[in-house]
């Protein structure tokens, strides 16, 4: 039976550094799921490439710049929310320009893949937690 909640396409970047280590960001207070942790990014806006809104929300949220050829896609994550279902596409990168930092006032951290089960995580990032501890 098809759903009456919309799809949400956003979208996400895995920055890995130099000592494999995952930037994580902290949703602000008063945002939904406010206080957990997340990958970078955001809401993919029309007209937009997910690529595009990634480079776009990077600058944005941590004023970084990164190239689009830079973003590797890695693996999605498909969740229904109350209020909408959630597609996220999920991106590594390795290479920008920049270090980040919090323009939103949120909270960043770097964790090594094994250790970001220690950060609450909205219910869509978890299956990405486990993809990235198997897989980098």
């Amino acid at each position: 039976m098809p759903s009456s909640r919309h799809i949400l396409l956003v979208v996400a970047a895995a920055l890995v550094d130099a000592e494999g280590r995952v930037l994580l960001a902290q949703r602000p207070a008063h945002k939904p799921l406010g206080g957990l942790w997340e990958f970078p990014g955001g809401k993919v806006e029309p007209g937009e490439s997910p690529e595009q809104a990634l480079v776009r929300e990077l600058k944005e949220e941590l004023d970084v710049a990164i190239e689009a050829d830079a973003l590797d896609p890695f693996a999605f994550a498909s969740h229904a929310y109350a209020d909408a279902h959630l597609l996220m596409p999920l991106y590594l990168a390795r290479r920008w320009n920049g270090a980040p930092s919090a323009r939103e006032a949120q909270a960043l951290a770097w964790v090594k893949p094994g250790e970001m089960r220690d950060y609450p995580m909205p219910p869509a990032d978890l299956p990405l937690v486990d993809q990235l501890i198997e897989r980098l």
